[in-house]
């Protein structure tokens, strides 16, 4: 779990929301920053100054679904969104997990209506997975948006089931770009969201995998982790403080499309195991950064580039080396056979390669 510099917040992926904490909110109200708009789809009047979020809510709620999952070890409720007509649905991979062995998972539309879905595929490394139900007149898929047209500050709108509320509509803006956030994955591993969208939309635990739209209505994000502020006790705040995260639609209509035409999704790896080199010995060293490498791949992509164990690897790509997630990004955005340019040093003698990327085993 990465934390931010002054130390005084920390990035969350928004997990299952246990089946007995949505049944705790029975007696509350909603907030006035999100609208609970059912399953009659009836939105909030409210709009920002040129987003028309009543229209945006009618034109997408039917594409929202919520989702059930339970297996051995719990249960809980995220979101989605139709993105095929014939029954496939996008959702985070940290939404169905629980499920991924023999589990249930379900889906609820806007109108009720509840039907059994399978998983198609998951990726743990992007948070993204696919789900498929049988066809119906319920599958109105969500239209899909430009992420290299998205600008900071234009207003968008947030669609899911916080707290297993669905039909949840919140309004805010994109509040910056091209975020790269690490967060907690299953079995001990991290997943990367790679240049996310940050917004101050209300995104709660059980928003994630649903729908970060423009005014248009069209999908730009997938809703994936927000920010939390500890509290005194050591604990984090229950809800939104106004930073979350989506993956943008670029990477998340990549990755789906791979799942449903393979069932699976191949990324690139480099071979070799780093460490960070802390500020003050790089410092002493006279760098600027650098990864350690404590470990080559026999054979492996940084092997065949001439890398070896204890090198020092000080640039990727041109920028200063400082830690294992610019490796990590770099195997999520690049394709296996592109090329990656490293400098290094070895025995402070400084060297460069190209590193030819592989498939990830």
């Amino acid at each position: 779990m990465t934390k931010l510099a002054d130390g005084h917040r920390r990035w969350l992926s928004w997990l299952l929301v246990p089946v007995a904490a949505g049944a705790t909110l029975a007696g509350c109200t909603s907030s006035g920053s999100s609208t609970s708009a059912g399953g009659n789809a009836n939105a909030s009047a409210q709009t920002t100054d040129s987003c028309p979020v009543t229209s945006v809510a009618d034109k997408v709620l039917p594409s929202v679904v919520t989702i059930s999952a339970a297996g051995a070890s719990g249960a809980g409720t995220g979101s989605g969104e139709v993105i095929k007509s014939d029954g496939y649905i996008l959702t985070n991979n940290h939404v169905i997990a629980i499920a991924a062995n023999g589990g249930k998972v379900e889906v609820t539309f806007s109108d009720g209506t509840t039907v059994p879905a399978t998983i198609v595929g998951r990726d743990v490394l992007t948070d993204l997975a696919v789900l498929k139900v049988a066809q119906s007149d319920n599958l109105r898929p969500i239209a899909f948006g430009s992420s290299g047209s998205v600008q900071v500050g234009q207003p968008v709108v947030a669609i899911g089931a916080p707290l297993g509320l669905s039909g949840t509509v919140t309004s805010g803006i994109i509040s910056a770009m091209d975020r790269t956030v690490e967060v907690p994955a299953e079995d001990d591993r991290s997943a990367l969201l790679v240049s996310a969208l940050q917004t101050d939309a209300a995104i709660n635990p059980g928003n994630s995998g649903g729908a970060l739209v423009n005014c248009a209505g069209d999908l730009i994000g997938v809703p994936s982790a927000g920010a939390s502020v500890p509290t005194a006790d050591g604990g984090g705040s229950a809800g939104s403080v106004g930073l979350g995260f989506a993956i943008p639609v670029s990477i998340a209509q990549t990755i789906s499309n791979e799942i449903i035409s393979t069932g699976r999704v191949s990324h690139s790896y480099f071979g070799v195991q780093t460490v960070p080199i802390p500020p003050d010995a790089a410092a002493q060293a006279g760098l600027k950064g650098g990864l350690f490498v404590a470990g080559v791949v026999a054979g492996g992509p940084a092997a065949k580039a001439g890398l070896r164990e204890g090198d020092v690897i000080t640039e990727i790509n041109g920028q200063t080396a400082t830690t294992n997630v610019q490796l990590q990004e770099l195997t999520l955005t690049k394709a296996p056979g592109d090329t990656v340019s490293i400098g290094y040093l070895r025995n402070g003698a400084k060297g460069t390669t190209t590193v030819t990327l592989g498939t990830q085993p």
